[in-house]
């Protein structure tokens, strides 16, 4: 029977596992972070490190919401075509936002060394594949020459070096650089880092109630209110207080299973298991080998179902997931889920996450939309929302806010 929690928080020792206080009381700060996700907690490393006073909320526990529920991966590359993003936003606008999800994604796993953050952080490529049609090929090597065109040093995979690389029969794939990580331990490093700087984490304090003033805005939980002089939102766009922003979002639930150790006799048939691979699906899958020779395969997104449904969901959508595994990789048939869970996102109007500033919410900074990304976003939203704090951002930086869709 497979275990209905995410494998990183569950493989995390309960005895480790920092408890941090509920907020109680009235305090003034500079910033309030709703969310104590790995975004939340690398943007409280982030402002704290700078020396502003940081106060984060969480409504449940450390990492254990989004975060606990990703695949680890931190990619060089938007889960999103270019081409896409081009036709839509401009050539120039579209370089700018990929080149800073790229500079992102190195300085993030510089970030996690330079911490010594304990999160198994490994170099790992990413192939997106598709499969032998001539029509999918004929649209990747499309986004491929697009991206290459745009100075982006992706490489291309036909058929047969495919193959050779992933065991995959597909038609051709783009490669791209990345890393893989512990999402969940990353979060807690990030958290402790954070609070090592001087900023107070707060766990089991949901967030009720937000008011935006002339120079002040105000954060009130169940048993308190924090007074600030701005307000990051990485989770909570629920919130009532936020409801003007659910219409540039929806709500999608994925799936994801991690198998039972493969025998040496399963793992001969599956290539060199060196990189993720992630595929041209409606939607997407994801796969990653895992470094007790498990697989985690995650896909099988659907519209949220009532709280009810919710299990039964879970236990019909592994299923799936493990049938489609073994379409991709016919040895693993008959290996069997270990761990299966699910994870809520929000998909965007663009396809692209929003990082800023909106319009209509003064001293609020966003980060949001952006789970299907992969973890890099986390660090460009830490460094673009202090820069919006401190009023200086970075040329191309209001391209990942609200006004990219607001015009």
């Amino acid at each position: 029977m497979a275990r209905h929690l995410p494998l990183w928080l569950d493989s995390f020792p309960k005895s480790r596992r920092p408890d941090y206080p509920r907020f109680r009381g009235e305090i003034d700060t500079d910033v309030v972070i709703i969310g104590g996700g790995l975004t939340g907690c690398a943007s409280a490393w982030s402002f704290s490190a700078a020396g502003v006073k940081t106060i984060v909320l969480e409504a449940d526990r450390i990492g254990a919401g989004s975060t606990a529920g990703s695949l680890g991966i931190i990619r060089e590359d938007f889960d999103a075509s270019f081409q896409d993003t081009a036709a839509r936003h401009g050539l120039r606008a579209a370089r700018t936002i990929w080149q800073g999800l790229r500079r992102a994604s190195l300085d993030f796993a510089a970030a996690i060394r330079r911490l010594n953050l304990r999160c198994d952080l490994v170099q790992q490529d990413l192939l997106h594949v598709v499969r032998r049609d001539a029509e999918p090929v004929k649209r990747l090597r499309r986004e491929y020459d697009a991206r290459r065109a745009a100075g982006f040093d992706h490489s291309w995979l036909t058929a047969a070096a495919l193959s050779r690389e992933a065991a995959v029969d597909g038609g051709a794939a783009i490669r791209t650089r990345g890393f893989t990580f512990d999402p969940f331990r990353a979060g807690l490093g990030f958290a402790a880092a954070a609070a090592d700087r001087g900023a107070d984490v707060f766990e089991r304090s949901p967030v009720r109630r937000i008011r935006a003033g002339r120079k002040l805005v105000q954060v009130a939980t169940a048993t308190g209110t924090i007074r600030a002089r701005a307000v990051v939102v990485t989770g909570g766009a629920a919130l009532q207080d936020l409801r003007a922003l659910r219409r540039h979002l929806s709500p999608r639930q994925s799936y994801a299973v991690v198998t039972e150790s493969l025998p040496a006799v399963v793992r001969r048939e599956l290539g060199r298991r060196a990189s993720a691979l992630t595929d041209a699906g409606e939607p997407p899958h994801f796969l990653r080998w895992l470094k007790d020779d498990r697989v985690l395969f995650a896909g099988a997104d659907h519209e949220p179902v009532p709280a009810r449904a919710r299990e039964k969901m879970l236990v019909q959508r592994a299923g799936q997931l493990m049938y489609e595994l073994s379409t991709m990789y016919p040895a693993i048939s008959g290996a069997m889920a270990q761990w299966t869970w699910d994870v809520a996102q929000d998909a965007t109007i663009d396809g692209l996450p929003y990082i800023g500033l909106h319009r209509n919410f003064p001293r609020h900074l966003f980060a949001l939309g952006h789970g299907r990304h992969g973890a890099a976003v986390a660090w460009l939203a830490a460094r673009l929302l202090l820069r919006e704090f401190h009023e200086s951002p970075d040329k191309g930086d209001e391209l990942f806010g609200f006004s990219r869709i607001l015009k």
